[in-house]
């Protein structure tokens, strides 16, 4: 596993074509968007049931 620090605005590329940004910050959240071809199944783990 790799944990990586960021600041609001930076970017995390993953591949050549993959990017997460971190798109704000707050006291108890973190939002960030990710960009990444339509094939590439994005998913939370509370929606696939695990913890």
């Amino acid at each position: 596993m790799l944990v990586l620090s960021r600041k609001l605005n930076e970017v995390i590329h993953i591949g050549d074509n993959i990017e997460v940004k971190i798109v704000e910050i707050t006291k108890y959240k973190v939002k960030i968007s990710i960009e990444a071809p339509k094939d590439v199944k994005i998913s939370r783990d509370e929606l696939l049931g695990r913890k």
